[in-house]
């Protein structure tokens, strides 16, 4: 029987997204602000926790209804079979989000939400579940907007951006799912060698060795619905040993990967963080500036989160990363660079012309996903040529 799910991305990513879950077999795609509706058998719910590589969340839409009241919601909540999910010795935790609605406190709407749920248990069986806002059993989410409440339970329970490779981060870290997103948005072609020359702690190089390599992004960690009373567990085992068999045969297309960066910390934690993600043995990190940096195959593409600004940089030695990345770009020719930025005053200092803008969201920032290209009749690893002065 069909099902209704919402897959929840940042902020510019919703065509990624809806794009991700068309190839996965979903159905009635309906994106909006900040994620995607979808309809499927419940094998799609647990495919999109294992394959989506931009979402963040997959939610399992549980009932919906208009509320007027506490005790319209209180009934609604309390009619649903959450016996299908958990036990009475199991855990369970609350979200709600509010939008125009007659409840003016998510915390108390929550309890709300919360007693409804424990009070069918105790009823029925004389014991309840119990709280965990940790590491819950069930993560249950309520959406109330206006006179509407729409109840969700998460399948991932944790968000689907930890991969489980990164367990140490940078400063300004990119965030898993957006960096997949990012790369998916790009006009990468996954056979293209590829370059990030202030990779961090190399998160763009991973997303892109699992993205050529055909290795799903949930395909080493645990998710929530594997707990619940209703899980198949045949047909998660057939997902798994399909992805798994997915990923050793996509590991020999995928490209050389090379990445640098100044700092000798952040490689020393790309380089744990490349480990952990197997994928050491394809790609290439090297402590170097961007000015000094030669990578060891000629790249025909670059990603790159640059510094701009809001957590780390300041002043001329910022705006002097930049103009180096712009030379370091145009000693390329042919290449396609894709620069992630957060602050319009920078890219100036590129002093390059952009062929695209992406708006997306990076956390709390808003950023445009820019992308150059670079003469390709410049002689390879060349500086680039200096104008000449008026009269000369």
């Amino acid at each position: 029987m069909s099902r209704r799910y919402f897959a929840a991305c940042t902020l510019g990513l919703e065509e990624v997204l809806q794009n991700e879950l068309v190839a996965l077999g979903a159905t009635d795609c309906e994106p909006g602000r900040g994620g995607v509706r979808f309809a499927g058998e419940p094998h799609i719910g647990m495919a999109a926790c294992l394959w989506l590589r931009s979402a963040i969340r997959v939610q399992e839409e549980i009932t919906s209804d208009e509320v007027r009241e506490e005790s319209h919601l209180y009934e609604l909540v309390r009619a649903v079979r959450w016996e299908r999910f958990i036990g009475c010795d199991d855990t369970l935790a609350v979200d709600v989000a509010l939008r125009d609605s007659f409840l003016s406190h998510s915390r108390y709407a929550a309890q709300l939400v919360k007693d409804a749920i424990v009070d069918r248990f105790r009823d029925r069986e004389g014991r309840r579940p119990s709280v965990d806002t940790a590491s819950p059993v069930l993560p249950v989410f309520v959406h109330l907007a206006q006179d509407r409440a729409t109840l969700y339970v998460d399948l991932a329970g944790e968000s689907l951006h930890k991969r489980g490779y990164h367990d140490v981060q940078v400063k300004s870290p990119l965030n898993e799912s957006i960096a997949a997103g990012l790369l998916l948005a790009s006009d990468w072609d996954r056979r293209s060698v590829l370059c990030d020359p202030m990779c961090g702690s190399a998160t763009f190089l991973i997303e892109a060795a699992w993205l050529a390599g055909d290795r799903a992004p949930g395909l080493r960690r645990r998710f929530a619905f594997e707990r619940w009373q209703d899980h198949d567990a045949a047909a998660w085992r057939a997902l798994v040993d399909d992805a798994k068999a997915r990923a050793v045969r996509g590991a020999s297309a995928i490209p050389p990967l090379e990445g640098a960066d100044r700092h000798g910390g952040a490689i020393a934690i790309a380089r744990r963080s490349v480990r952990a993600a197997s994928v050491d043995r394809h790609v290439r990190l090297v402590e170097s500036d961007v000015a000094q940096w030669v990578p060891g195959h000629a790249p025909r593409f670059c990603v790159v989160n640059p510094p701009y600004g809001e957590r780390i940089g300041e002043g001329e030695d910022l705006v002097e990363s930049w103009r180096a990345l712009g030379d370091f770009f145009r000693r390329w020719p042919g290449l396609v660079a894709w620069v992630l930025s957060g602050n319009p005053e920078l890219t100036r200092h590129l002093r390059l012309s952009t062929s695209r803008k992406l708006p997306v969201r990076n956390g709390p920032i808003d950023c445009r996903f820019l992308r150059y290209t670079i003469d390709a009749d410049r002689e390879p690893g060349a500086p680039p040529a200096k104008k000449k002065l008026p009269g000369s």
